[in-house]
C-alpha cells in the first residue's frame, strides 16, 4: 500500500466515522519517524516511548485545530521536539543539575541501553552530539539524520533559516572537533 496523503488523513479524521482509521493511517505513516526523532534527544528508549504517546495523545487531542498553515510533519515535529525539551528540562530540574550534566548522563546510558545497537562510530557520533548546546542538537539531527529542508527545520523551531544555517554549521565544527581529539 503507497503512503496516504496528509490531505487524505485530515479529510477522514474530520468526519466522525473515519477518525479512528484516520488516526491509524497517521500513526503508521508517522511514528517511527517521530520515534526516532525523540530518541535521538533523549536517548532513553523507554523515555522516547512514553513521549511518542504523549505527542500522538496531544495529536489526538489537537488535529481538529490543525490549520494547514505548514505541513502536517512539521506540526507534528514541532509538538515532538517541545514535548522533547519538557522532558530534558523537567529531568534537569528534578536532578536539580545543569543540562550539560544531563547530556553526560544520557551519554553513560547509551552504552548500558539493551535498545542501543549502534556499532563504534554511531556511539562517538552519539557522544559528539550530546556535547552541543540544545539548539545545535536538535539542528543537527533534523538536518542530518531528518534529511529535512532548512526550510522545514525553521517552521519546527520557529527560527530563521541563516541561524539553522550556523547553528548547524557550528555543530558540524563541534562534532569534528570531539571526534578528532577523542580517537
Amino acid at each position: 500500500m503507497n503512503q496516504v496523503e496528509d490531505s487524505e488523513i485530515l479529510l477522514k479524521f474530520s468526519n466522525k466515522d473515519t477518525r479512528n482509521e484516520a488516526f491509524g493511517l497517521l500513526l503508521k505513516k508517522y511514528q517511527q519517524k517521530i520515534y526516532w526523532h525523540i530518541r535521538r534527544l533523549v536517548i532513553n528508549h523507554d523515555d522516547a516511548d512514553d513521549l511518542v504517546q504523549d505527542v500522538f495523545i496531544k495529536v489526538w487531542k489537537n488535529l481538529d485545530n490543525f490549520q494547514n498553515n505548514s505541513q502536517l510533519y512539521t506540526w507534528l515535529y514541532r509538538i515532538a521536539t517541545n514535548e522533547c525539551l519538557t522532558f530534558l528540562n523537567k529531568k534537569k530540574q528534578q536532578n536539580n543539575i545543569p543540562l550539560d550534566e544531563v547530556a553526560y548522563d544520557l551519554a553513560d546510558s547509551l552504552a548500558e541501553g539493551s535498545y542501543f545497537d549502534g556499532n563504534n562510530a554511531q556511539m562517538k557520533l552519539q557522544k559528539a552530539l550530546l556535547t552541543l548546546p540544545e539548539k545545535q542538537r536538535l539542528v543537527f539531527n533534523m538536518k542530518y539524520f531528518d534529511d529535512l529542508k532548512y526550510e522545514e527545520i525553521s517552521d519546527v523551531l520557529g527560527t530563521s533559516v541563516g541561524a539553522l544555517k550556523a547553528s548547524f554549521h557550528h555543530a558540524v565544527k563541534k562534532i569534528e572537533a570531539y571526534l578528532s581529539n577523542n580517537d
